[in-house]
């Protein structure tokens, strides 16, 4: 699930855009192979993983990074510095091939005394990049002022992801081109239209990156984590995973429990096995529908600046016509109802596009379809972000579908994906499309991690908004469960994706409490929702 807020995509496989599926569900520095806390019965494979990671960690932490002003196309300014830390391609064979990922950082902006290690962030995906965490610092963000007196603040680009090892599915001036096929079905030729795309998308990724798919596992990036941790000379890992990023949290807490400090999980992926990740897609289209209807109940209460209509009915069938005018003549010859899609669900993703998608709806609808285009279209002139956006993709894809084993039947695709429509037609099919290249996978699937508490595993903070749309609110119940000891922070009332960075006193002071001191609720805590958006 895309976790954070990456800048709008333009959908693969002719289906609708920004990555909204399952985005998304993390002892001694150079710890023994014992520390790794593999459960019991695991299978031999997981073993050698296990030590694999011990050795790896060991050698980083030997190592160090070598830190250093960040390269200028990173767009990262001093006094934030860059490295990599290199990583086993195979965790099962360490001395194999290795892989470099990029990190980088910036000091705790306390004193020596109030330091208390690195905070290393995950924002989601899968295909995220974190490096953008340490400006956090130098834009002087209130909300992390704190914390940032006590952590230095690191960012890591994951496996596969933009400056560790890209991965690559297909040429990214393709990836972006527009209009895509329309994702709601009207003919069995439709859907096999998009069973051929899903398919040759799949190839695509076998082709180009085939070498990396079998090792793009969230299993894996949480070793890759443990490494880093160690290159950092960290004993124990402070953690902040948003989206994506709590189950990438949730898979490290499981396999590292002895290694973590701290570790807050924010918007939360369901952790049950029976969940990764098909059955979380499909919660999820039930959980952006009703966000939605959050978002059209505030454009109408709004009417007097939008002008849209003052019910939520209203407002869908003003929605409902500009899809049929775009799919009937795409508007500036570029925005279908695929693109149409992918620039709306912004909205249902963040309470921060409310106003935004708003604005734009009702230009839109008062005549000017220029700033429609120019929000809905992708830029081919924007080389580097049709780039990141085709390897952000190409991420999401292989983790998802190297992460658990997908129904390789279209019949159950199918009967599925046409019963949730119904009653949840804003991101089914949209969503079903963008996955099915699991469907064909052509690299090894694998058994999701069982998610629970390991010796040593301390309270894990936990914040989760009632109505979020990409990380539905039982995902954070059910990691809740799981992790002993944990406290669960829910926003009521509230959607918004990614709570933490969010202006919400009594969320803030909490999460820094915790940082700081270590210090948990005694028990749940329900806070008041953050302000509405204005108009």
């Amino acid at each position: 699930m895309r976790g954070t807020r990456p800048k709008r995509r333009t959908a693969a496989l002719g289906s609708a855009g920004a990555l909204v599926a399952a985005t998304l569900i993390a002892g001694a520095v150079a710890a023994p192979s014992a520390n790794a806390s593999v459960s019991a019965g695991t299978r031999h494979g997981q073993d050698r993983e296990a030590r694999g990671a011990a050795l790896a960690a060991a050698r980083a932490a030997k190592a160090g990074i070598d830190w250093q002003d960040c390269p200028a196309d990173w767009n990262l300014a001093k006094p934030i510095q860059c490295g990599y830390v290199t990583v086993p391609l195979d965790y099962a064979e360490p001395h194999g091939k290795q892989i470099k990922l990029a990190v980088d950082r910036i000091g705790n902006t306390g004193t020596t005394t109030e330091r208390q290690g690195a905070l290393i962030y995950n924002p989601g995906g899968p295909g995220g990049s974190g490096l953008r965490f340490p400006a956090r610092v130098t834009a002087k963000n209130p909300v992390w002022a704190n914390a940032a007196k006590a952590y230095d603040f690191v960012g890591f680009d994951p496996r596969g992801v933009g400056r560790s090892t890209p991965i690559s599915c297909v040429d990214p001036q393709e990836f972006v081109k527009a209009p895509k096929l329309d994702p709601v079905p009207d003919s069995e030729a439709d859907k096999l239209a998009q069973r051929k795309l899903a398919r040759e998308y799949a190839e695509g990724c076998q082709e180009r990156s085939g070498w990396m798919l079998p090792h793009m596992t969230t299993p894996n990036t949480a070793r890759d984590l443990d490494v880093i941790r160690a290159a950092l000379g960290e004993k124990k890992l402070n953690y902040l995973g948003v989206s994506y990023g709590t189950y990438l949290g949730a898979v490290y807490g499981t396999l590292f429990p002895g290694h973590v400090r701290r570790m807050v999980v924010d918007s939360v992926v369901n952790p049950s096995r029976e969940k990764i990740w098909y059955q979380a897609n499909l919660d999820q289209d039930v959980a952006f529908e009703g966000r939605w209807k959050d978002w059209q109940d505030w454009v109408a209460r709004n009417d007097a600046t939008y002008h849209l209509g003052t019910t939520r009915d209203a407002v869908q069938a003003k929605w409902l016509q500009l899809r049929a005018t775009a799919k009937k003549s795409p508007i500036g010859g570029v925005v279908g109802p695929a693109e149409v899609i992918s620039f709306f669900q912004s909205a249902p993703y963040y309470d921060s596009s409310w106003a935004p998608v708003a604005s734009v709806f009702s230009k839109y609808v008062a005549g000017d379809t220029q700033a429609l285009v120019d929000a809905a279209a992708p830029d081919l002139s924007d080389t580097a972000g049709n780039a990141a956006s085709e390897n952000g993709n190409a991420v999401y894809t292989a983790v998802e579908c190297a992460d658990a084993k997908w129904p390789t039947s279209w019949r159950r695709w199918d009967r599925d994906n046409t019963r949730l429509h119904r009653d949840h037609p804003f991101m089914t099919w949209a969503n079903a499309w963008m996955n099915l290249p699991c469907a064909t996978w052509p690299a090894k699937q694998r058994t999701p991690v069982d998610v629970r508490t390991g010796k040593g595993l301390p309270g894990v903070l936990i914040v989760q908004s009632e109505r979020d749309a990409a990380t539905p609110y039982e995902g954070a119940v059910e990691l809740h469960k799981r992790f002993r000891g944990s406290r669960l922070i829910t926003e009521k009332d509230a959607g918004s994706h990614g709570v933490t960075g969010l202006v919400n006193a009594c969320v803030n002071e909490r999460v820094d409490a915790y940082l700081l001191s270590g210090k948990l609720d005694g028990a749940d805590v329900t806070c008041a929702p953050h302000a509405t958006p204005k108009p």
